[in-house]
């Protein structure tokens, strides 16, 4: 079954096998001349890259690129990359890869052309007013996993080097003109991968999904997200050139960053500080504390948890919902906890503090407080 669409929602979203041969129409349908391409380092000099760049150049649109890009990216990549932006002339980006090379290549798009530092941006209240929209270049995004859904946000994550608190950065036009969905891109990520961007998928839907603020329409796409994770990231991971499996997963990953406009939870807020202060793959700690999360939220998630099930086909309401989801980690090699992880609880005030201060907690089901907190976070050992 060969998967082709053309989505407009929540942008131009071009899905199927082979479409990175668009990619120089992407750009030049949003005007771009001399595109840079902004990966990671371990994507930089993969063939999947290359031939991304021989379609460019084929295009005359020159074969920019640029990877001083951390797994967890930060301010020092981000000026590294706005100076490799500016010195090399360009006028938009193509953001190609996981999360790190997306959300590094839309901020550099976005900081090329503002006075500003970047943490004046920080997702708080009206604060991406104070940029100057007409200066944020064109951005085209092309995932090459299917977990983040960061082709299709409005933000990006980005790690303070020195606090190591990771701050999200918001505006409007962060969200990509045009994106390529190209599965053939993501055969060859590694198992370990595979299970972490497609559990991180499934933690956007199911938190999305949880949140008790009003959004039916991400409401509906979640659960529809959570059903095409439990359908196909078994069948991605055990063949990772199921390119039916692959193609959904990737439908999967942009449907859970649509949702989680609805909000997210502790699942997150545990997960952020956690990855900034130990460096783990952020979608593998998002299905480690998954369990203890589920049982904490249990008294307001219950009833929905419950509807949730029988949509995906599982019986016996939330029990049945938690023990899936137990068996889908141990099919998926996810650490049992953060033990498990090589993680120690000696840092635990301070991650709890930081845990408060991500925006994530805002939308969990059960207000979160420092003593249930830090309760919380050690029940994840």
């Amino acid at each position: 079954m060969n998967i082709v669409a053309n989505w407009s929602y929540p942008t131009a979203v071009k899905l199927g096998r082979g479409r990175i041969k668009e990619l120089a129409d992407a750009c030049k349908t949003l005007g771009l001349k001399k595109p840079l391409l902004v990966t990671d380092r371990g994507l930089a000099s993969m063939a999947i890259t290359g031939h991304a760049l021989d379609v460019l150049e084929e295009a005359g649109l020159g074969r920019a690129i640029f990877a001083d890009v951390d797994p967890n990216p930060n301010e020092k990549n981000l000026e590294a990359g706005v100076k490799a932006y500016k010195d090399g002339g360009h006028d938009g980006v193509v953001a190609f890869g996981g999360g790190s090379g997306l959300d590094l290549g839309k901020l550099i798009a976005f900081m090329a052309g503002q006075t500003r530092p970047v943490w004046d941006f920080e997702d708080i209240g009206d604060w991406w007013t104070r940029a100057d929209a007409s200066k944020i270049a064109p951005i085209v995004a092309v995932p090459t996993t299917a977990g983040t859904g960061s082709e299709v946000g409005r933000a990006g994550v980005l790690t303070n080097s020195v606090t190591h608190v990771k701050k999200i950065i918001f505006h409007p036009k962060l969200l990509p003109g045009v994106v390529i969905c190209d599965p053939e891109l993501t055969m060859g990520m590694p198992k370990a991968i595979t299970a972490g961007t497609g559990m991180d998928a499934f933690a956007h839907c199911l938190e999305a999904y949880s949140s008790p603020f009003y959004h039916p329409m991400s409401g509906g796409i979640a659960l529809e997200g959570m059903r095409l994770v439990k359908e196909f990231l078994p069948r991605a991971y055990k063949d990772g050139a199921d390119l039916e499996a692959r193609t959904n997963m990737m439908s999967a990953a942009a449907m859970g960053a649509v949702a989680f406009q609805k909000g997210l939870g502790a699942i997150h807020s545990l997960s952020h500080p956690i990855g900034a202060v130990y460096n783990t793959h952020h979608g593998m700690t998002n299905a480690v504390v998954m369990p203890p999360v589920l049982r904490f939220n249990r008294p307001a998630i219950e009833e929905k948890i419950a509807r949730a099930a029988a949509y995906l086909g599982i019986a016996g309401g939330f029990d049945g919902f938690y023990d899936y989801v137990l068996s889908l980690r141990a099919e998926l090699g996810v650490p049992d906890n953060l033990t498990a992880m090589g993680i120690k609880p000696d840092r635990i005030d301070e991650l709890t503090a930081m845990a408060m201060e991500d925006p994530s907690c805002g939308g969990n089901p059960v207000t979160m407080t420092m003593e249930n907190t830090k309760a919380l976070f050690l029940d994840c050992f």
